[in-house]
């Protein structure tokens, strides 16, 4: 971290343990950056399913032009697989949905 030069063990990299605490804090700050605005993403992409679904449906097939109006991101998602159908099925949190090529998307709520 400080460029300073130092003895000890072969495997040593830290000159002293303020070094060792300062690059970790680094490393943890740029890593909740990045995971803030990417669950920011996958947060907003739930609300959006659970507003198109509501709270009693469990399933509902919809136009992905409803999805894009509302700024779907189709980019981030939680997990996926594939079904026996070979169809890409997509999840994010508790909630699932498949595109078909008619661009229709069916939504689906997990559990």
């Amino acid at each position: 971290m400080c460029k300073t030069d130092f003895k000890g063990r072969a495997d040593k990299i830290f000159c002293s343990i303020v070094c060792k605490n300062s690059y970790h804090l680094k490393l943890r700050n740029v890593t909740a950056v990045a995971t803030t605005q990417i669950d920011t993403i996958l947060h907003r992409n739930r609300s959006i399913l659970l507003e198109i679904l509501g709270k009693k449906l469990n399933q509902l097939k919809v136009d992905k032009k409803l999805l894009d109006s509302k700024k779907f991101n189709w980019t981030y998602i939680t997990h996926y697989h594939i079904n026996s159908n070979n169809k890409f099925v997509n999840y994010v949190y508790d909630f699932s949905w498949i595109v078909f090529s008619d661009q229709e998307v069916l939504i689906k709520r997990i559990g």
